[in-house]
């Protein structure tokens, strides 16, 4: 039993050692519906992988991954040299690097998987032909998923991709597959950078029953143009986020001026 230094209510922390779960899975499950629940809440200091390694008498290796993993899915803010913090569970997305949605979730340890939704051949609108610089009788897939993490929803992505450059795209398999793996190791399409317009929407009845939210609920709103090393753009998506789950990390840079003309 642990007592939290900004609570008086005791935490229960327990490993079943007969489990096939493995301890840091343990770990994570626990503290995960310790914050869910509200017996530790957003901005309450907890516990250092020490302390928590001392309570359950194991090494602090199970306890580090945990505390990695808690720190990915947001429920977790640590800083060098202080005790975590509980977060808001809200994911940071940082749009400085150019991952997928799979690859961006794998990166911060979270477990994520995606179902096609439709798969069809379409003509482009006015917005996706001028995106993908086409002509507007042009034949695009449109390419409909949904993205979970941790097995929930929560994420809807439409990609429009010219059918010139991805013949036969139904054919391949797209369920749990990073669309970027299939662009550069089956096309051989190789990514140099995307734009972004993110924006904020709010949720139709539609988008939340499928997303397990309510209607009118904020939703992060993501247009992004994707290219290859020829400067071709290669994919138009629209995303939906629930933006209670995610929010936008994006860093600017100053670039130097002369002294003269400074403000």
């Amino acid at each position: 039993m642990i007592a939290n230094s900004a609570q008086t209510t005791p935490l229960e922390l327990h490993l079943e050692n007969d489990s096939f779960t493995p301890y840091y899975q343990q770990i994570v499950d626990q503290i995960r519906t310790l914050v869910r629940s509200g017996v530790v809440r957003e901005g309450d200091v907890f516990h250092s992988e020490g302390e928590v390694a001392a309570m359950l008498g194991i090494s602090k290796m199970p306890v580090r991954q945990a505390f990695m993993k808690l720190r990915a899915e947001g429920l977790l803010v640590i800083e060098r040299g202080k005790k975590p913090v509980v977060g808001s569970e809200v994911v940071p997305w940082d749009f400085q690097q150019l991952h997928g949605f799979n690859e961006e979730m794998k990166l911060r340890g979270l477990e994520s998987s995606n179902k096609i939704l439709n798969l069809s051949q379409v003509s482009a609108d006015s917005e996706v032909a001028k995106a993908l610089r086409l002509k507007q009788t042009a034949t695009v897939y449109k390419l409909e998923r949904l993205y979970f993490v941790s097995g929930e929803p929560v994420a809807i992505v439409t990609s429009y991709l010219p059918v010139a450059l991805f013949p036969n795209l139904q054919d391949q398999d797209l369920d749990n597959v990073s669309l970027y793996h299939v662009f550069e190791n089956v096309y051989k399409r190789r990514l140099k950078w995307a734009e972004e317009e993110i924006g904020a929407v709010t949720a139709t009845k539609k988008n939340a029953a499928v997303l397990k939210t309510v209607p009118g609920a904020a939703l992060l709103f993501v247009k992004e143009k994707t290219y290859d090393t020829q400067r071709v753009p290669i994919e138009f998506s629209q995303s939906l986020l629930r933006a209670d789950r995610y929010k936008v990390t994006v860093m600017s840079v100053r670039k130097s001026q002369d002294r003269r003309t400074a403000g």
